[in-house]
């Protein structure tokens, strides 16, 4: 197990140097609910009890992956994921948790999640493709983990929070979680494992469900709340994430270049470049991977023809999208489609 959760934690690092205090008191919570011995495992990766209860602090990123270890550790769990998820109360984030419950409809909470996620860690990204039935939401995890914990705790909190009869169509995970039947019957929906994308399915229906604690008037108040913490969070954490949000939304049909998305963020194309370099990332290699990741959906799960992907895309012509595909997978687009088509349930 504690192989496993070295490679659950893997590649942490590359959410960014540091997560809010808020994250990892949130976690603490859910271990122990779980029965670990808080304390002891804070004290086991030098977490300080001041670090923790500053509201204000950030805590470095290594140091909550090393939480999930040494509790992995301490005592093995098959699932982990989704046991942190199941030990969540709501509230356990309480800023996030009402800024969800307080919308509208399912799909608006899913939103509203996607839009103030960074206020809660650094490197999680959320997309939505609203053109299918059922409606995908995916997770951009920068962990296997956070894929479990996210994809489990929104089914789980909307499944109580919704007024009328909530079931997700599927959850999608990119990894094999240890017991897929477990995920299957807690979760109650279908499961599918070594996907394309990780996230959530919702049947446009349960889009629609209206959310029984939809208050406008404090959900206002705490948007302007949420609005004014997201202008301080250090741009070095998070200016992977915002370009990374920007490009997955425009890079269907949108326009990708530097220029437009660094006016999006009301900076300069060059600025824009520098910051990113300090945070050890190029604006390339940002759309390069979400090309990936948005090609890989598609080929998963629409009915577009390579050729109109490959436009969709923004690539002058199909066999530039080819190189680059074999280039990321080393097999072409269609290889890709018939294999996805092969392990789907």
């Amino acid at each position: 197990m504690t192989a496993r959760a070295n490679a659950l934690t893997t590649r942490a690092m590359n959410a960014g140097p540091t997560v809010p205090s808020g994250d990892v008191r949130g976690m603490l919570i859910a271990l122990g609910n779980l029965g670990f011995d808080t304390e002891a495992l804070m004290r086991d990766i030098g977490l300080s009890p001041a670090l923790r209860d500053d509201p204000d602090a950030r805590v470095p990123c290594e140091m909550q992956g090393a939480l999930f270890e040494r509790a992995c550790q301490v005592r093995p769990m098959r699932n982990f994921g989704l046991r942190i998820a199941e030990a969540l109360p709501l509230g356990a984030f309480p800023l996030i948790d009402y800024l969800v419950v307080t919308t509208d409809s399912v799909g608006e909470a899913m939103k509203q999640l996607g839009r103030y996620y960074l206020l809660l860690a650094s490197g999680v990204t959320m997309s939505f493709r609203e053109d299918v039935d059922p409606i995908e939401v995916a997770i951009d995890g920068p962990v296997r983990l956070v894929d479990e914990i996210v994809g489990s705790l929104i089914v789980l909190h909307l499944r109580r929070e919704t007024n009328g009869p909530f079931a997700a169509a599927y959850v999608s995970f990119k990894h094999q979680p240890d017991d897929v039947a477990d995920f299957d019957r807690t979760l109650g929906c279908p499961i599918r494992t070594s996907a394309a994308w990780a996230g959530v399915a919702f049947p446009a229906r349960v889009w629609q469900l209206p959310m029984r604690r939809r208050d406008p008037i404090l959900r206002g108040v705490l948007e302007r709340h949420a609005n004014a913490l997201a202008q301080q969070i250090p741009v070095a954490d998070d200016i992977v994430h915002k370009v990374r949000r920007l490009l997955t939304s425009q890079i269907a049909g949108g326009d990708t270049r530097i220029s437009v998305v660094a006016r999006q963020l009301a900076t300069a194309p060059r600025t824009l470049q520098r910051k990113l370099a300090e945070a050890g990332a190029s604006y390339q290699e940002l759309l390069d991977v979400t090309r990936k990741e948005v090609a890989e959906r598609h080929l998963a799960d629409s009915v577009l023809s390579i050729g109109e992907l490959a436009y969709l895309l923004g690539y002058s012509e199909p066999a530039a999208f080819h190189r680059a595909f074999k280039r990321w997978h080393q097999m072409t687009p269609h290889a890709f489609r018939s294999t996805c088509q092969r392990t789907a349930p």
